[in-house]
């Protein structure tokens, strides 16, 4: 067997008859022409006018188009331009556009990196301003938790607002995209801690996306922003556009979390010993920080006092300073679960996240990471998934189920029982 680790792979052996299950997306095929079905999206978009009669009649003298970072692989190379054709065909200027990378609280990435992303030519020619969730934020108000909506100033004095995004499984929102463009993706520090602190609530146990209250609370946010249009789209394992939908905030959005369940959400007959599951490689691996997506999904499918094989290259290590800092600060992972409990800070959260996988199961972690890193991450550092393997073997003398999760940060596990 095979599993991506960064931009390459790692293989292993394993008896068959110990693997129960291999949980792979409901794969669907790319659109034959991600370009045209991205036009065909905004030109009869869902519970709004096309995007060329929106921008005429709003006629705005600033646009702010909000584009995902690094860490949120999307196909900018088609999405752009069918958006700008039409926002310039109704009399907007380059200099009238400007990009907001929704960072959260992510740090930027490097001029590099822009260009992988949105293209040298889109880069050179507009302006990309990356979010502070610190400064120069506009203070809108109270949402309806008592959460105080603080906004980049950029997004709030826009005359028209246009949200982009990838539709992907949550672990604690449900899905990405949509409404996270606004919160978390340019919402202030403390908004964002505000909204975030109900996952320790939720982690494990969602309610239906309808009536999540993170998720509801960025619906909310959003709304107060004043999103004029969103283009969202659902990708296959590959990064091939699957489905586009465009259009009103919520109908367009939740339009799209259907088809990525239906793909994402997978079927799992009874928990088992041991997962063996792999981040997917880059960029869903390049930092523990976002290859814990794939640990929590893992979780899932494992039984308490199970084992998980978590493989994860992690070249650029941890990623957040906080969360770093959290899991050097505790003795054991049920420090963290106390201390989130306590006051729940950003950082703190993955650090929450990662202990509380560790106070049932045994973590193990193939990556790049040096011992003693891994274990401050509670996890017994392996140099290979075969070295991985060889050590359940023995521990369980044998006598152990497992499955495998190749696509771990984007499949979730749903057990009947």
């Amino acid at each position: 067997m095979e599993l991506k680790y960064g931009e390459g792979k790692v293989s292993f052996e394993i008896d068959e008859s110990k693997v129960t299950e291999t949980l792979l997306a409901d794969e669907k095929e790319g659109v034959e022409d991600p370009l045209e079905a991205i036009k065909e999206s905004i030109k009869s978009p869902i519970g709004t006018d096309p995007l060329l009669e929106v921008a005429k009649r709003k006629s705005p003298k600033k646009v702010v188009i909000i584009v995902n970072d690094v860490s949120r692989p999307t196909p900018y190379n088609y999405i752009l331009p069918p958006i700008l054709e039409d926002l310039h065909e109704a009399g907007i200027k380059k200099d009238q556009i400007t990009f907001i990378i929704a960072t959260g609280i992510h740090d930027p990435h490097t001029d590099q990196q822009n260009e992988e992303i949105f293209g040298k030519e889109l880069v050179e020619n507009y302006s990309f301003k990356f979010h502070n969730p610190d400064e120069d934020l506009v203070n809108l108000g109270e949402l309806s938790s008592g959460n105080t909506l603080h906004v980049n100033k950029e997004v709030v004095d826009a005359d028209m607002v246009i949200t982009t995004g990838v539709i992907l499984p949550h672990y604690f929102a449900g899905f990405s995209g949509g409404r996270k463009s606004i919160l978390p993706g340019v919402a202030g520090r403390d908004t964002i801690q505000f909204n975030h602190a109900r996952m320790v609530k939720l982690l494990g146990n969602l309610p239906p996306l309808e009536e999540n209250p993170v998720s509801l609370e960025m619906f909310e946010a959003a709304n107060k922003v004043g999103v004029d249009f969103i283009l969202n789209i659902v990708t296959n394992s590959e990064r091939e556009i699957v489905k586009v939908v465009a259009g009103d905030l919520e109908e367009a959005w939740y339009a799209g979390t259907d088809i990525s369940s239906k793909m994402y959400h997978v079927p799992l007959k009874e928990k088992t010993d041991v997962a063996i599951v792999s981040a997917g490689g880059y960029p869903r691996d390049i930092n523990i920080y976002q290859a814990q997506k794939a640990l929590d999904h893992a979780d899932h499918g494992t039984k308490l006092g199970g084992t998980i094989i978590w493989v994860a290259k992690c070249q650029e290590g941890l990623a957040e300073e906080v969360f770093e800092n959290w899991m050097y600060d505790a003795q054991k992972p049920e420090d963290n679960v106390k201390r989130i409990k306590k006051q729940f800070v950003i950082g703190g959260h993955k650090a929450y996240a990662i202990s509380q996988v560790a106070c049932h199961k045994e973590i193990i972690l193939v990556s790049d990471l040096d011992e003693d890193i891994t274990e401050t991450l509670f996890a017994k550092k392996m140099d290979s998934v075969q070295a991985a393997i060889d050590y359940v073997e023995e521990k369980y003398n044998g006598d152990y189920n497992t499955i495998v999760m190749p696509q771990g940060s984007l499949t979730v596990p749903t057990v009947d029982h």
